[in-house]
């Protein structure tokens, strides 16, 4: 491999000191490369209609697959009826457990190596489980055929919590694997002898209890699949929601026995995954298997509430966090102890040496000495998951414990929580940094982000404000918020990371044709990022070329080159540095062709990245780009030199990834409601070298709003028998632009050492960083009256009960005695 393919960031990817990018070195060249706001290439295409998603595929002799669920969480399957929907005109086939099992396919493995039934034959687990399917000509009558199959149970006592199943008499879930208790696994971390010392050492200790619930990731476009297979070349093809084409490719081949070069995903425009679509789900295996058997093409589309309550959801994380500290805010230590519930089976989507993901992040951007965290997962009579909504695996959950836990201490010790932040934050000489629990982080500037957020954000006033409120006693209570968190994001590398046994490496093939233009082929998978632009970008940059000649595709593993998909923000870690280090191949020889036409030797060529040109060293007016040398390359090939102009790189990242950010959350409290008003959300993130700015921007916003969803709004809940009651968007809420604050946007830059551009992603870092933000300042407008916390989401019900219990609560028709007592003073 050439010397300069893996190189790091280079002059050009820095910045100013400032933060901000320097217009003479960074981009700006007007083709559309690193750091130019690029409209996005894909938009024209879906704000026009014209986005091809999975339930557009439409096929000649198409059938349709409509799933019967099951009603209860916990019930054995005593019966199951299916000749009143066989009888039924329209109707081809109905599959039951019995049939799957003819073709080995009744089960199917999971992301952690446990196994669920593609469609249950004895005992159903959670409420909505696949017990049997219909397919036939529409999907009406699949509906119609659905609701005349008859299946008979003897329903059992379910168990829906993770604190519930770990008792002795709980309900045993998974008798299938001869499990005597619902216990799946113990995990932990740090050193815990060191952190008893430190505790038992320190001068200050606070504790505090958190839930964070269970989401679900709610896309826009649920789950769905077109399966067809086609017997004359023995090739099964299948349109689907994915966001791993080929990971999925590897899992269908696995659990078909299909042999995977005959086996085809192509995943279409995809609208919105949030680590919803990483796993393989029931109905694409059900659809599959119709398609094999009737030998037509299969369509399985799930409506709303299937989706919510049945594919995988995220977090649902029972927390202590404990700190340990010095009386004036120095912390020493760190300790943490998790429940979680991982629903009917282990089937979090993470990699396979990590059950807990990341978790172990939950030191955060602070310099702690000892560190100890354990964790005790269990089964429930609840859909299964635990993926990546919108995180790097599990570092939502260890944010949103570090970022509450130092605003309970900063409580504790009656000081600025921005102090304690200040007195704690590893300092920048520090990096590369080793955590206590074994990371090692890239690079960081805390202070810097958290000085520019203060003063953006005219702090200091806000808290004079605050305290004005208190002293006249206001009817509106105000709290400022703070985080400031950092990420971990990138996985790999391939010998720590995983998925089903595949390292998570990723991969770029760059195709130059000889008119100059290029094809980018990618292994990463979008759904709205906008990798069909900032990919291009990358390759413009590299290249010299103009970002419309980049032409990017993906999605189909027929074409483009093995990688493990999106989620978890690797795309631009992973997928981007693999794009970036095949360019650098490209033009490693297109050097050498630049060589055979300016009839000089290879090391008085150069590369002006300004004029994206080779030129003769100190005669730049004999030059060529890249567009002349890829025409030469097919026309007049150097004779020791393959004819052509591509490269394929498959990168394996040294390190992950880590960009953090400086979040302040400024919130007003309705004494009267409970009701929230956020009055303002300013956001600063530190990427490192950002590729789109606008694109970054688009990132930022939505997931802030998903954020604000989080903390406010959003709970997927179960009564006492399992029924999940928060099912469908009637009582699953989100958040609409009505409760969209004011937004305000900013950043430092930071590169990645290590990254062969210094970029570090950015997708995630807002819905991690901005819960933890919001519940701080909800905290904080009440801190004065002895609340130290309240659980999410913060329904104005669940705030205005603190505020009672603090004393803080009024009564509205307090005021309106008062109104009326003046108007009648008035008149007197």
């Amino acid at each position: 491999m050439s010397s300069d393919t893996r190189e790091k960031p280079d002059a050009k990817y820095r910045h100013d000191e400032d933060g901000g990018p320097d217009p003479e070195e960074h981009g700006g060249h007007g083709r559309g490369g690193m750091g130019e706001e690029v409209k996005r290439k894909e938009d024209r295409r879906f704000i026009t209609g014209r986005g091809n998603y999975v339930d557009d595929v439409k096929k000649d002799g198409m059938l349709h697959c409509e799933v019967v669920r099951s009603p209860h969480a916990h019930a054995e399957v005593k019966n199951i009826k299916t000749e009143r929907a066989e009888a039924m005109d329209g109707v081809v086939a109905v599959l039951t457990a019995e049939d799957l099992e003819a073709y080995d396919l009744a089960t199917m493995p999971t992301l952690m190596d446990d196994t669920q039934e593609v469609l249950v034959k004895d005992k159903v687990k959670f409420q909505s489980q696949e017990v049997a399917a219909v397919i036939a000509e529409d999907r009406y009558l699949a509906k119609d055929g659905a609701e005349k199959v008859q299946v008979n149970y003897d329903s059992r006592e379910p168990v829906v919590d993770a604190e519930t199943a770990k008792r002795e008499d709980a309900p045993v879930v998974r008798e299938d694997i001869d499990q005597e208790s619902n216990h799946i696994f113990t995990w932990e971390t740090g050193d815990e002898a060191a952190t008893r010392e430190a505790f038992e050492a320190a001068d200050v200790t606070v504790e505090e209890d958190m839930y964070y619930q269970r989401l679900h990731p709610a896309p826009i476009e649920t789950c769905g699949c077109v399966a067809d297979w086609d017997q004359d070349n023995e090739k099964m093809t299948v349109h689907m929601t994915s966001q791993a084409p080929h990971a999925h490719r590897t899992l269908f081949s696995m659990v078909s026995g299909i042999p995977e070069h005959k086996v085809r995903i192509v995943s279409p425009d995809v609208g919105g995954g949030f680590g919803n679509k990483v796993p393989i789900y029931p109905g694409y295996v059900i659809a599959a298997a119709a398609s094999y058997v009737l030998e037509q093409p299969v369509k399985w589309v799930e409506e709303r509430s299937e989706n919510i309550q049945t594919t995988s959801f995220a977090r649902d994380y029972d927390m202590t966090g404990r700190i340990a500290a010095t009386e004036d805010g120095e912390i020493t230590a760190v300790d943490v102890d998790v429940l979680a519930n991982h629903g009917a089976y282990n089937a979090a989507a993470q990699p396979s040496k990590f059950p807990a993901g990341f978790f172990k992040i939950f030191t955060g951007s602070y310099d702690i000495d000892a560190a100890h965290g354990e964790l005790e997962a269990y089964y429930t009579n609840t859909a299964p998951g635990g993926i990546a909504y919108r995180c790097s695996f599990r570092v939502t959950e260890a944010v949103y414990l570090i970022e509450r836990m130092v605003k309970v201490l900063a409580q504790e010790l009656d000081m600025d929580p921005a102090e304690v932040r200040r007195k704690n934050f590893i300092p920048e000489d520090a990096f590369p940094y080793e955590s206590a629990t074994g990371w090692t982080y890239d690079s960081g500037d805390y202070h810097r982000a958290l000085d520019k957020a203060l003063e953006s954000t005219n702090y200091h006033d806000l808290r004079e404000e605050q305290q004005r409120r208190i002293e006249k006693d206001d009817d509106k209570l105000l709290g400022i918020g703070l985080s400031t968190f950092t990420e971990i994001v990138g996985a790999g590398p391939g010998k720590q990371c995983d998925i089903a046994g595949v390292e998570m490496f990723d991969s770029a093939e760059i195709r130059l044709h000889p008119t100059g233009k290029a094809t980018v082929r990618i292994g990463v998978q979008t759904q709205g990022q906008g990798h069909e632009t900032t990919f291009a970008q990358i390759v413009a940059e590299e290249l010299g070329l103009d970002v419309d000649d980049v032409q990017v595709e993906h999605g189909d593993t027929d074409t483009e080159p093995y990688g493990l998909g999106t989620y978890a923000s690797r795309s631009t870690p992973v997928g981007g540095a693999a794009t970036a280090v095949a360019a650098r191949k490209v033009r490693e020889k297109a050097k050498s062709i630049a060589a055979n036409e300016l009839e000089v030797a290879e090391e008085d060529v150069v590369w002006d990245r300004e004029s994206g040109q080779f030129h003769v060293q100190g005669v730049p007016e004999q030059s060529l780009s890249i567009a002349d040398i890829a025409g030469a390359s097919y026309m007049n090939s150097p004779p020791d030199q393959e004819p052509g102009l591509e490269a394929v790189d498959y990168y394996d990242p040294p390190n992950m990834t880590f960009p953090f950010g400086a979040y302040v959350c400024v919130v007003e409290v309705d004494r009267e409601t409970g009701e929230v008003d956020i009055r303002k959300f300013y956001a600063l993130d530190d990427c490192g070298n950002r590729i789109n700015p606008m694109v970054v921007e688009g990132q930022i916003h939505g997931g802030l709003a998903q954020g604000i969803g989080t903390a406010m709004m959003e709970h997927v809940s179960y009564d006492d028998n399992g029924n999940v009651t928060a099912g469908d968007f009637m009582n699953y809420l989100l958040p609409t632009a009505m409760e969209i604050p004011e937004m305000e946007t900013d950043y430092t830059v930071t590169p990645s050492p290590h990254h062969p551009i210094g970029a570090k992603g950015v997708g995630e870092s807002p819905t991690v960083g901005s819960p933890p933000a919001i519940v701080n300042a909800v905290v904080d407008a009440m801190e004065h009256a002895g609340v130290s916390h309240v659980d999410m989401p913060m329904t104005p019900d669940r705030v205005w009960g603190k505020l009672e219990e603090a004393g803080l609560a009024k009564d509205p028709a307090e005021d309106l005695e008062l109104d009326i007592d003046g108007e009648e003073a008035a008149g007197d």
